[in-house]
């Protein structure tokens, strides 16, 4: 098995971490930070990962629209920036993330970035399930994120997924062959709470009736 990536800290101290980086998130975007039991729990599980000897190269989380994973994910990259970890030639560690649309638009306009994100040591894919399956240039079908991620998963590299399919829907949507590779590679996590995006009325000046909810 190819050595993984983990962070030099003990489990506890790595949750500690995470959570001031996912609090400074969402204070950044004019959010009030407010830890529930479930975030406690989720963010334990991935700073467990982050920290142990595992089979487990890639971490998948699934929910529904707005309910954080996204955050997460933008707050462990933004801790691995400030930590500056090098590797044994100098070089540091960071996460690279993308969402799949845009890494399908990648394929077709800029294919030597596409390919070089193929082999990046660290990449999160954000939004998996919003993208097209396939994707046509000059007559020829692809499939970028599905080539990517078998790409990834042969060389064993550190690969984050946040998605608003199920575990269930991975299998319909993308086939035997990566849901297979997904099982193996992914450690799973479902984020259960509700939307974050969610206005607080209690805390808005205004009528219900001035700010219509969509």
């Amino acid at each position: 098995m190819r050595e993984r990536f983990k962070l030099p800290f003990s489990q506890e101290d790595a949750h500690k971490f995470l959570l001031q980086a996912i609090q400074s998130e969402v204070q950044y975007r004019g959010k009030d930070f407010v830890m529930t039991r479930e975030l406690y729990a989720l963010t334990y599980n991935l700073a467990k990962w982050l920290t142990e000897d595992s089979h487990y190269f890639g971490y998948m989380m699934c929910g529904l629209c707005g309910n954080g994973k996204t955050t997460v994910v933008k707050a462990l990259r933004t801790l691995l920036d400030k930590i500056n970890i090098r590797d044994d030639y100098n070089k540091q560690w960071e996460l690279r993330m993308f969402d799949a649309k845009a890494l399908c638009r990648m394929a077709i306009t800029d294919e030597d970035r596409f390919n070089s994100l193929c082999y990046e040591r660290m990449l999160a894919i954000d939004d998996l399930g919003c993208e097209p399956l396939e994707v046509q240039c000059y007559g020829n079908i692809y499939t970028p994120v599905i080539d990517l991620l078998t790409r990834r998963y042969d060389r064993q590299l550190f690969t984050i997924v946040t998605t608003n399919l199920t575990p269930q829907e991975i299998r319909p949507r993308y086939g035997d062959r990566i849901a297979d590779r997904f099982n193996e590679m992914m450690r799973c996590i479902i984020f259960k709470n509700d939307s974050f995006r969610i206005p607080d009325k209690s805390a808005d000046s205004l009528s219900d009736d001035s700010v219509p909810q969509l």
